[in-house]
């Protein structure tokens, strides 16, 4: 492709050399540069991409895309240089990639909780419509029924174009994808049409890469700034942020609740262990779904299938068979008579919905024990809270490790223990091997009880000192019973 094709959406601030040369590459990682590459140097967490622009060249780039034009020009060699190399990035790949996003529905969801289940479920409840789809999650990529294996959240920007791009070739007429709030900050999402934004919730979450809060909710929020006049924002007027996301949007404006008056309204009428009887726009539907979070969850589905312009009816027949998401409230019954429930819920207020809707369901019935930990490498300020959160909702918390990464285990045992007085302690057990606390709860569990063990749902692995070694709760509950 010719350069000038793939700039045609980037803004240049300055050119020096001809933008009229042959491309056969984009890259921003120097060490994937070959012959006739265009470099795009961005500016990451780790390292800044203007200091290998010569090891790009060296490596075979023509064309350099970068903020900072070099001291040393190469008379051989485009320079374009642009405002944010990262927001250019994303512009090149969708161009690159022949504007995939504009070939079918997109739908982005963001928020702190709920984007996995709801992403999943809208790609799950239109394939069941009968439309080919594509699926952008934390847990796995679809390209209609191909799996591709995700790495994270939200892609870097030429993985992003490249499987939207897959989709297209393979029919799908709609994709939905998670928007995390990296991926807004970073500019991967640049160039991309969304034809929806849905927004969830929004609670303490990624602070040691965002620093504070409102950092973290204007990067939620830039999602809906940037949306157009011709795509929806459908937001959780639960939510206290639910209405700021929508303050700047140019987008139609659309609200769901389970509390108040709202476009797609949902109230719980009956609730279990087995699924919730829900009352949606004045219709009763039965689902397999556990817990209030899940009812707002499925508010969000509801509503947004509607607003693409699917019958109601047929949206709720389709949702009352819908399942529950891998490691997002997964439910398992021992032989012994106690209900074990995996789940994700890395975040205070995660965690906080998932024991609520649990004691909700036991009314006193039944005893709560709660295996949780915290990530190495991560925000320490929610390691406290997450103690407290599990301690004071549960019968017994015992505290574990959760993908230390490189930290010492006990030290983040220690920082969740300093949240808990003597009292709250006396309620806790502490036991670092994950596997032997997971077997400690299914122990002391008898019939009736509810064992959670939260933090890690889905993900089959745990980083320890930096090494990745298999693990899965959902195995080791299995092996306990």
């Amino acid at each position: 492709m010719i350069l000038t094709e793939i700039l045609q959406h980037a803004v240049s601030l300055k050119t020096i050399g001809q933008t009229d040369v042959n491309i056969e590459n984009i890259q921003f990682d120097s060490r994937k540069v070959t012959s006739r590459s265009v470099f795009v140097a961005t500016k990451g967490t780790a390292s800044d991409g203007h200091q290998y622009i010569a090891l790009a060249i060296e490596s075979g780039a023509v064309a350099v895309v970068c903020e900072e034009m070099p001291d040393e020009i190469n008379p051989d060699i485009t320079y374009i240089k642009v405002e944010n190399s990262s927001d250019a990035l994303g512009k090149m790949a969708s161009a690159w990639y022949g504007f995939p996003s504009s070939k079918m529905t997109l739908i982005g969801v963001t928020g702190t909780n709920g984007k996995t289940t709801i992403v999943t479920l809208l790609y799950n409840l239109f394939r069941e419509l009968g439309f080919k789809a594509g699926l952008l999650s934390t847990v796995i990529n679809y390209v209609d029924d191909l799996a591709v294996e995700a790495t994270h959240t939200t892609p870097d920007a030429l993985e992003l174009n490249a499987l939207l791009a897959q989709m297209a070739e393979a029919g799908c007429t709609y994709a939905f994808m998670e928007v995390s709030s990296h991926s807004v900050e970073q500019r991967r999402i640049a160039g991309l049409e969304f034809d929806g934004g849905v927004f969830t919730n929004l609670t303490r979450d990624h602070i040691d890469y965002h620093l504070t809060f409102e950092n973290y909710l204007k990067a939620k929020k830039q999602f809906f700034d940037d949306l157009s006049e011709d795509a929806f924002a459908l937001t959780n007027l639960d939510d206290k942020n639910g209405l700021v996301m929508l303050q700047n949007s140019k987008a139609k404006k659309y609200t769901y609740s389970l509390r108040t008056l709202a476009d797609f309204k949902t109230r719980i009428l009956e609730h279990g262990f087995e699924g919730m009887l829900l009352d949606m726009n004045n219709r009763e539907v039965n689902v397999s779904f556990i817990g209030k979070f899940n009812a707002s969850n499925l508010s969000a589905v509801f509503g947004t299938a509607v607003l693409l312009g699917q019958d109601e009816l047929e949206v709720l027949r389709i949702i009352s068979s819908l399942h529950s998401v891998s490691g997002r409230f997964e439910t398992f019954h021992a032989p012994t008579g106690y209900t074990a429930i995996v789940d994700y819920a890395h975040t205070p207020d995660a965690l906080t919905n998932v024991i609520s809707s649990i004691n909700q369901i036991l009314q006193g019935n039944g005893r709560l024990i709660t295996v949780v930990g915290c990530g190495g490498n991560r925000d320490k300020g929610k390691r406290p809270m997450m103690a407290r959160e599990a301690v004071n909702g549960s019968w017994k918390a015992i505290l574990t490790s959760d993908n230390p990464r490189n930290e010492e285990p006990q030290d983040i045992l220690n920082d969740m223990l300093a949240g808990l007085d003597m009292v709250e302690k006396a309620k806790s057990l502490t036991i670092v091997d994950r596997r032997e606390a997971i077997r400690t709860a299914c122990a002391l569990a008898q019939a009736g009880d509810v064992v959670l063990v939260a933090g890690k749902g889905h993900e089959d692995y745990q980083i320890v000192q930096g090494v990745k070694h298999h693990f899965d709760d959902r195995e080791e509950v299995k092996k306990c019973f």
